[in-house]
C-alpha cells in the first residue's frame, strides 16, 4: 500500500496536508511547521519515503501507525487529533480542513485504520512525505 502525505497549507504553527491512500484523497493530515532545526515537539519529520507498521503504543494504550526509521525522530504515528497542540512530530488525519486545525478526526482514523489493518496482512505499507 502506497500512502503519500503532501503538505500543502502553512500556517503560524502547523502545517495542513491531503494524504491520498493508492492515489486517492482520503483525508486531510495536520503536522507541525517544517524547520531546518529540529525543535523537540515542534517540528514535522523530514520529507521522504518511511515504511509503516501497526504496534502497541504505550502512551495511548492501543494499537497504532508508526513510522519506522524517521531520521532524529522516535515514536512518530498517525493519530486522531485536531490543532498543533494534539501532535509532537506526529501526523494527524481530520475529514475537514479548517486555517490551522481540522476537524472530524476520530471519523477519519478510523477509516484509515481500518485500511492500514488489511493492508499489513498482505503487503508492506510505505507512506511518503512530500510538500508543493
Amino acid at each position: 500500500m502506497d500512502i503519500k502525505v503532501i503538505r500543502k497549507y502553512p500556517s503560524i504553527d502547523c502545517v495542513i496536508g491531503e494524504l491520498y491512500v493508492d492515489n486517492k484523497l482520503e483525508c486531510y493530515t495536520l503536522e507541525d511547521i517544517e524547520r531546518p532545526l529540529k525543535i523537540k515537539g515542534l517540528t514535522a519529520i523530514p520529507r521522504g519515503f518511511y515504511e509503516v507498521v501497526i504496534n502497541y503504543s504505550l502512551r495511548f494504550k492501543k494499537p497504532l501507525p508508526l513510522l519506522l526509521n524517521v531520521p532524529n525522530f522516535d515514536g512518530v504515528r498517525i493519530h486522531s487529533g485536531n490543532t498543533s497542540a494534539d501532535t509532537e512530530g506526529c501526523i494527524l488525519v481530520g475529514k475537514i480542513k479548517r486555517a490551522s486545525s481540522i476537524e472530524q478526526s476520530r471519523t477519519a482514523f478510523k477509516a484509515l485504520f481500518s485500511k492500514l489493518e488489511a493492508a499489513t496482512k498482505k503487503e508492506k505499507i510505505i507512506l511518503e512525505v512530500t510538500g508543493i
